[in-house]
């Protein structure tokens, strides 16, 4: 196997192309020798292996759009809605009026309050895999930027350092007025331009690791050399897994050089070493990846069992078909039509009611992720509970830990029962509102330990800035042709009260930031979230469909489903993983993402319908002896 991996490395090496990941047009090795001496190699150039039309899902992305074969890869631009608009120098926009925008801060206290109403509908396991599909589009280097290479923002090196934006708090801002703290940090986004891919006299692009698509790159990764090294494990179609008091865990790293900063050695030493390190970002990201990898390697050995002449490599691509399939169905069939409204979904052309294939593939949108796409989900952070409550297996409360406590510190789920207790959690306790509101520990200590001081929605708010996002009253015109001229054109959108609040600290309409608007919001009808963020995820929902060419529900992409088997993934529901892969799950309530009670009652996993793994039956393999992979090989 060595042998035959270092022989396709270089056969790799000799076919590879390379392309601008910018421009994603074809570029020469002395262009790639230049972009070497500048050590930007990683970020600005792809060597992509040439396409084939009848290949399935690559782990990079590329070749999903065979014009455009660098288009679906990481490194690679995002899509805007709306042009960008920025002040002189590409610095954040001034007020219509020529003024400075009200600062970030200010704008939180005084449109957004902070304390805790827990939601009687939704779960946190809801929240947990709402956060854990922006993680599968975008890294999080950014954040890492200001919480590890770059601490010193609100310090005397951080006024020499181009990349800080520190946020300023008031001097009469309601918290910190006698605490000190003038200063939270922050820094720019990583662009094409700042890394060096591109000159800095063009508009700022930011740019990210990720794959642009739904694809589980939490899992998979998104380069097929991680992939091979810290994923696979090359036997019955497996990922890597390690046993440790009975439960199975992903990879572990062998040495303390990791990215668990928070870890309380000597006692937590987890920190999984997988494709992609996001998995020890947050605590929600790191429990779903952890059911997802287990589901992998269920789908794997339930393959197994009904097509036992099947090799390694076989039983891995349709394990990673199957398991991506399992999550685009929960995402827009079982979560979507909670949070956006089953009949909008359905009017919209996001989802079909009837079941089986749809075709709406067009080769001419290519496979790119809007920028505004992952912006907009910060809305969710009124939905973050601020406690991580933990339950016992038969529904018993036992105690609760600040979920901001947990980043990048996976070592807590491995140690006293906690990722039992956690996952029991998920589908019992409740989420934040959907309200006005956000909870005290997102808006004071968003990094926990991390930073003394940090409001993550002060930061959303600045982000909108330095993204340059274009006002929330073109977004508006842009989603449903409402021209809004004057605070009294938002009557019917915005509750009176909040209208009022924002003709105070903006001068003009005109000036709204976008996040700040959608926060304002009533909630669209059939649905709980505000109407503009519905139209910016919607466009992006579609665009997916549309520019997949591997997309589960299309009947003739490669190596396509058939009629019955899509049928069987359209029986998962989060409940069903939990049940297959969960810690301690016997019992659950059918519908996990909303919270147990009348019509949505606890029952046995018996009760909670299984995928029939008959329908891949390959009638070849008859004769064959059943492998020995067993559960935990």
């Amino acid at each position: 196997m060595l042998v035959f991996t270092c022989l396709l490395s270089v056969v790799c090496c000799v076919n590879a192309i390379f392309y601008d990941s910018y421009t994603g047009k074809t570029i020469t090795k002395e262009e790639v020798q230049k972009h070497d001496k500048a050590n930007t190699t990683f970020w600005c150039v792809n060597d992509i292996q040439p396409c084939d039309p009848h290949e399935g899902r690559r782990v990079d992305g590329s070749c999903n759009n065979l014009h455009h074969p660098v288009r679906g890869a990481t490194h690679t631009p995002f899509v805007r809605v709306l042009p960008p608009v920025f002040d002189k120098n590409f610095e954040p926009k001034k007020a219509a009026s020529g003024n400075d925008l009200p600062l970030a801060r200010y704008l939180r206290t005084r449109l957004i309050s902070a304390g805790s109403i827990p939601d009687q509908i939704l779960t946190t396991l809801a929240v947990h895999f709402f956060v854990f599909t922006s993680a599968d589009l975008v890294s999080l280097h950014d954040t890492v930027n200001y919480i590890q290479w770059r601490p010193y923002c609100c310090l005397e090196k951080g006024k020499t350092d181009y990349m800080c934006t520190p946020n300023k708090i008031p001097i009469d801002d309601p918290v910190h007025r006698f605490s000190g703290v003038r200063c939270t940090n922050m820094t720019r986004p990583e662009t094409f331009q700042t890394i060096g891919c591109v000159k800095n006299d063009t508009s700022p692009d930011r740019i990210v690791s990720s794959t642009p698509l739904f694809d589980l790159s939490m899992l998979y990764g998104n380069l097929i050399p991680s992939l091979v090294q810290r994923g696979r494990l090359f036997k019955g179609g497996l990922l890597k897994f390690e046993i440790e008091d009975g439960r199975v865990w992903p990879p572990s790293y062998k040495t303390q050089a990791n990215v668990c900063y928070l870890n309380q050695r000597p006692k937590e030493l987890r920190c999984h070493n997988t494709p992609e390190d996001g998995i020890n970002t947050l605590a929600g990201i790191g429990l779903v990846t952890i059911w997802f990898w287990r589901y992998h390697n269920h789908i794997a050995n339930e393959l197994a069992k009904v097509n036992p002449c099947w090799d390694d490599d076989k039983l891995f691509e349709v394990a990673r078909d199957i398991n991506i399939a399992v999550y685009l169905q929960i995402y827009y069939y079982e979560l979507s039509p909670i949070l956006f409204g089953f009949e909008n979904l359905v009017k919209d052309g996001v989802i079909t009611p009837n079941g089986g294939f749809r075709d709406e593939y067009n080769e001419h949108i290519l496979p790119q992720l809007s920028l505004e796409y992952p912006f907009v989900l910060r809305w969710a952070h009124n939905l973050q509970d601020g406690p991580l409550k933990l339950y016992d297996k038969d529904g018993y409360y036992l105690k609760q830990v600040p979920i901001v406590n947990l980043t990048l510190r996976s070592g807590f789920f491995a140690v006293d029962d906690n990722i039992d207790y956690a996952t029991q959690g998920s589908f019992r306790q409740g989420g934040a509102k959907a309200d006005y509101v956000v909870d005290y520990d997102i808006s004071e200590q968003g990094m926990g330990p991390h930073q003394h001081v940090l409001d993550l929605v002060t930061n959303d708010i600045a982000k909108n800035r330095y993204f340059g996002f274009p006002p929330y009253v073109n977004y508006r015109e842009f989603c449903f042709g409402q021209k809004i001229k004057s605070f009294e054109d938002l009557h019917g959108i915005v509750d009176e009260e909040r209208i009022e609040v924002l003709s105070e600290v903006y001068e003009s309409v005109e000036d709204l930031d976008l996040l700040a608007a959608i926060w304002m919001e009533k909630p669209m009808r059939g649905g709980i979230v505000p109407p503009t963020f519905y139209c910016l995820v919607i466009d992006q929902l579609k665009r997916n469909m549309y520019a997949d060419r591997h997309w589960y529900e299309r009947p003739n992409r490669p190596k396509a489903f058939t009629y019955p088997q899509l049928a069987e993934i359209r029986k998962i529901t989060m409940a069903r993983i939990l049940c297959d892969v969960g810690d301690t799950v016997t019992r659950i309530q059918p519908r996990a993402f909303l919270r147990p009670g009348y019509n949505n009652q606890m029952c046995t996993c018996d009760y909670i319908t299984n995928m029939d793994f008959n329908a891949w039956k390959d009638e070849t393999c008859s004769g064959h002896d059943h492998p020995i992979w067993s559960k935990y090989l």
